[in-house]
């Protein structure tokens, strides 16, 4: 055996001495470790709990199932006591002293490594038993004195997590003869604050959450982690990364945002990997087996498009004979239209109920008592809320969100050009909104999947059978602080039961109903500054976008190109507020509507400003003429500053001082819109009005005309 290597160096010799040593730590076997937990009810972080063990190959063994919760409310007296009694009675039934036993809570804990790592931290601790560590005390400050001092990092005692061999363990437990809602914190403290016990039993803390982080008074302290392919939360304040993360106390909503990634939930590489698991598709089904929904319909403030938003439901892909609707709606400007849609399309449901503003109903007891209806009804499955200012794009909606199998989720539906979305990624200290870490990139769709959140509004699904369970509670948007969908937000966080956003797929969009004015035949037509994506689909035409790309420009004659620009809606809206206005001018040359109070060719008319138009008339110019003119016309440029706009009626027997002329203008647009062919042919005249289906005519010449018909021509004009 070669001991050692003799070393010369003029006038000394050293000799070095190798010891033979075994390099590699001594590791304890995996097999010897059980995670023990308490759950009396399954709840959702119960479940994400075990999905952390499972993905590590965790051993499990769960404690107190089917057993009522006598343990008292953790959030605002100290309790826990049945963990102990459990665990003790538990242990009385293991013999093999060289078990380690994990003891942890499971609703608030997900577990971001494996058994190996775990052990390795736990032997290198020095300890019998390790338990958890807080910077904060609990639940008797008084005892702060007595806590022995580490040399870094907490020196408090968590209960939430622990582990050592079982002997000590069962040691620790024995002297157990307290209540089920006695504080299993302040019984572990006081081993621990008692020099003999923490030595007979060889207790420490992990101060620098080497193996558990506690989040309560740690917030500041922990951030996420990327690593290829997995996740971990790191305590940046002592540069570990504990195993065990524990969302005690008020830090639920914290761990709930930390297990959207942790253990391998969603990571840069694969993107979101659980967003596929336990789902319930619907394929496999006959639309007669389709799950019945209860559709919840709320209108509370006058709101645009609601025409369009019915036209969207009777478009979701999903058997409307499974299909039941509660409408809710308190505006009288929009009776009309829920009237016409119930009229034209009620029978196609299976039922409907309608409140009106004649029902003297607010707006939270008609929540309430949707939800209480599809509560009562044993067949209903789902309860779909969905508000009037929710724009559903997505057909499929309804299906995808139960194909999802969630508790309560949310399609992500956001305001366009704007951070503004359904959902809230957390809460501030007061339960209001404030801005995760993560939100702007889920918001804006560069991390995409299905997201625990705190808040949903406006669009969501909810699971029946919770409402027959543990959402039986009547009153779940009531509150004397909240609005109604706090409230109900705040309910179900209660519940500890998860909501969820999902971002999986596009769904739409939410209106902006701030500045909504309802003193016009058609209001939606001045939408185009506050929702312009709205604005654009019902009054654009189809075939706008594709202009260009596709060359549906026609040439008729050299300098002049006709395209498509309105929609058949845009035409009837505004000849029909022309009309419904009805102060047109009598089309005689003295006009004191402009200045010096003289028309050179006089037409029959309403001005844009007259029913205060000029404002959004300018904007369409800009946002869909002026992109056109200048590709046409390379070179010019126009701001579309315009003097005047108006609409000009034209009959045969009107307009008689309406002669052929040249205004001074640069362009021309002539946009038809009324029925496509010959409106009224003038055979008298040297011109005749031809009137072209939702077209524009652009040429290098005199003026902007709209022609806009049903049975008579109007002609709007705008000079570039």
């Amino acid at each position: 055996m070669n001991l050692g290597t003799g070393l010369a160096v003029p006038g000394y010799f050293i000799w070095t001495l190798f010891l033979l040593t075994n390099c590699e730590e001594q590791r304890i076997p995996e097999e010897k470790l059980v995670v023990v937990t308490v759950a009396t009810t399954e709840t959702d972080g119960f479940r994400r709990f075990l999905r952390s063990a499972k993905h590590f190959n965790y051993t499990v063994k769960v404690l107190g199932r089917g057993e009522k919760w006598r343990g008292g409310d953790y959030m605002s007296t100290p309790g826990g006591g049945q963990k102990v009694r459990l665990l003790k009675e538990a242990l009385d039934q293991m013999e093999t002293e060289d078990t380690i036993i994990l003891f942890i809570d499971s609703y608030d804990v997900v577990l971001a490594s494996g058994p190996k790592e775990l052990l390795r931290k736990f032997h290198q601790a020095g300890h019998k038993v390790v338990f958890s560590s807080e910077s904060l005390i609990w639940p008797d400050r008084h005892l702060e004195d007595k806590h022995p001092h580490v040399r870094e990092g907490n020196r408090f005692l968590g209960a939430g997590g622990f582990m050592g061999y079982l002997p000590n363990i069962k040691d620790m437990v024995s002297d157990w003869t307290g209540e089920d809602h006695d504080s299993d914190q302040l019984y572990f403290t006081k081993i621990y604050i008692n020099p003999e016990k923490r030595k007979s039993i060889n207790i420490t803390v992990d101060s620098k959450c080497r193996l558990f982080q506690n989040l309560h008074g740690a917030l500041d302290e922990v951030v996420l982690k990327f690593e290829e392919g997995r996740v971990r939360a790191r305590n940046v304040l002592y540069d570990t990364l504990p195993v065990v993360i524990h969302g005690n106390g008020p830090t639920k909503l914290q761990v709930n945002y930390l297990g959207n990634y942790i253990p391998n939930s969603w990571t840069f590489e694969t993107g979101c990997t659980v967003c596929h698991e336990d789902l319930q598709p619907l394929t496999t089904l006959k639309e007669s087996e389709y799950p019945l929904v209860m559709v919840g319909i709320f209108i509370q403030q006058p709101t645009p498009f609601v025409s369009v938003f019915f036209e969207r439901l009777l478009k979701l892909k999903y058997p409307k004979n499974r299909l039941q609707l509660f409408i809710y709606n308190q505006e009288v400007h929009h009776e009309d239209q829920v009237r016409t849609f119930l009229q034209d399309h009620g029978h196609l449901y299976q039922d409907v109920k309608s409140i009106g503003s004649e029902d003297d109903m607010d707006a939270v007891s008609s929540r309430n008592l949707a939800l209480d209806m599809c509560r009562k009804d044993k067949n209903c499955d789902y309860f779909f809320n969905l508000d009037i200012e929710v724009v559903l794009k997505n057909e499929d909606t309804l299906k995808i969100l139960i194909e999802q199998n969630l508790p309560v989720v949310a399609p992500m539906i956001t305001r366009p050009g704007r951070l503004w979305s359904n959902f809230w990624g957390a809460l501030s200290a007061d339960g209001f909104y404030a801005r995760s870490e993560d939100y702007v990139d889920i918001v804006q769709g560069r991390r995409v999947g299905v997201w625990n959140v705190p808040y949903v509004s406006s669009v969501y699904l909810i699971k029946a059978d919770l409402l027959r369970s543990e959402l039986s509670d009547y009153q779940l948007f009531q509150s004397n602080t909240l609005d109604a969908d706090m409230a109900f937000c705040h309910n179900i966080r209660n519940k500890a039961i998860f909501m969820y956003v999902t971002n999986l797929h596009t769904f739409g969009r939410i209106l902006s109903t701030e500045n909504y004015q309802t003193n016009h035949l058609h209001n939606d037509l001045w939408q185009i500054f506050e929702n312009p994506a709205d604005w654009q689909d019902r009054y654009i035409h189809e075939n706008y976008t594709r202009i260009m790309k596709d060359k549906l420009i026609e040439t008729p004659c050299p300098d002049v190109y006709w395209f498509p620009v309105f929609t058949d809606v845009a035409c009837n809206h505004i000849v029909q507020e022309m009309e419904h206005f009805g102060q047109w001018s009598g089309g005689n040359n003295k006009d004191s509507r402009i200045q010096g109070g003289y028309e050179n060719v006089p037409t029959i008319d309403i001005h844009m400003n007259q029913v205060n138009y000029e404002k959004e008339w300018h904007k369409f110019l800009l946002d869909y003429i002026a992109p056109i003119t200048e590709k046409m016309y390379p070179g010019y440029y126009t701001k579309c500053s315009s003097p005047l706009n108006f609409v000009v009626r034209y009959k045969p027997d009107e307009q008689p001082l309406l002669v052929p002329h040249h205004d001074a203008s640069t362009f021309t647009i002539n946009i038809a819109l009324n029925s496509k062919g010959v409106d009224y042919q003038l055979q008298e005249s040297a011109e005749a009005v031809v009137v072209l289906s939702c077209q524009a005519i652009l040429c290098l010449s005199v003026c902007l005309f709209i022609c806009l018909s049903v049975c008579s021509s109007v002609c709007l004009s705008v000079c570039l």
